[in-house]
């Protein structure tokens, strides 16, 4: 639920940041800082020492969390938004827990409720209104390699392990910043001043980012990857709430439907 809380702080202060300066540059910085995060968890936490292993499948997360980040921004973009946030939160929970359940977790009948719960709340919660007619073919395409993108960080971090400590994280995070720094010069706008209270935003959005990877490898030590991933990917609750509270933002009925059924996947899968 931490690493949930800290996702969707990041997302909250990232999506603020990238209103007033290019997506570009808010994603290199968050990506920087990660790394800087990923070198201060590995000596706070170093556990056994490096891996080859962990370390693989550490590299594979930034694989994951590569492609669901650019996948997302160009669906947000070009597709219909509603279509690509969903499909990217759901597939986020679903296919980690039913790779979860593939390796033999052990989910009793309460959680299973949960799990099964959590799909529509994640979806409802992730609901956007908009206004575009276009970029259906486009946002369904997005949302999906979105979602798995997320779902291969959840499943990498996983298989990854807490053996390692936190050295898994500096590859992963290493390698989504090579992957992304491409697309984040490809749309800076360097002549673009920003205030000081965007660059705490960027700030606070990659070490934020940096935390909740850390947080998701700790719990991996301590559940299941179906139940981990399901709590991990509540994390557009946090980010609608923040936009409720600070932005003065609608929560709309599908989305405090899905607040409502949110907390109650919650508190089933915790029971369970």
């Amino acid at each position: 639920m931490l690493a949930a809380l800290a996702f969707g702080v990041s997302d909250f202060a990232a999506g603020v940041a990238s209103r007033r300066v290019s997506a570009g540059q808010v994603t290199a910085v968050a990506q920087a800082l990660g790394v800087l995060t990923a070198i201060v968890g590995v000596i706070v936490f170093s556990g056994s020492g490096p891996a080859a292993p962990a370390l693989g499948w550490g590299a594979l997360s930034g694989v994951g969390s590569a492609v669901g980040t650019l996948s997302l921004y160009r669906g947000l973009a070009t597709g219909r938004m509603t279509i690509v946030a969903t499909l990217s939160a759901v597939l986020t929970a679903v296919i980690p827990a039913l790779v979860g359940i593939a390796l033999g977790n052990d989910i009793s009948a309460l959680a299973l409720t949960g799990i099964v719960l959590s799909l529509p709340a994640i979806a409802l919660v992730s609901w956007q209104p908009d206004t575009m007619t276009a970029g259906h073919a486009g946002g369904t395409r997005y949302g999906l390699l979105s979602g798995i993108g997320f779902a291969l960080l959840f499943i990498a971090l996983d298989r990854a392990g807490t053996h390692s400590g936190a050295w898994p994280l500096l590859p992963g995070q290493l390698v989504s910043l090579l992957l992304i720094l491409p697309f984040a010069r490809a749309t800076s706008d360097h002549q673009q001043p920003k205030a000081p209270s965007t660059i705490a935003l960027i700030l606070a959005a990659g070490i934020v980012s940096g935390s909740a990877n850390l947080l998701f490898l700790a719990a991996t030590g301590h559940g299941q990857l179906a139940i981990i991933s399901v709590l991990g990917a509540m994390y557009p609750a946090v980010t609608v709430l923040l936009a409720r509270v600070v932005l003065d933002e609608t929560i709309t009925r599908r989305q405090a439907a899905g607040l409502l059924a949110a907390s109650a996947a919650i508190i089933l899968v915790t029971l369970g």
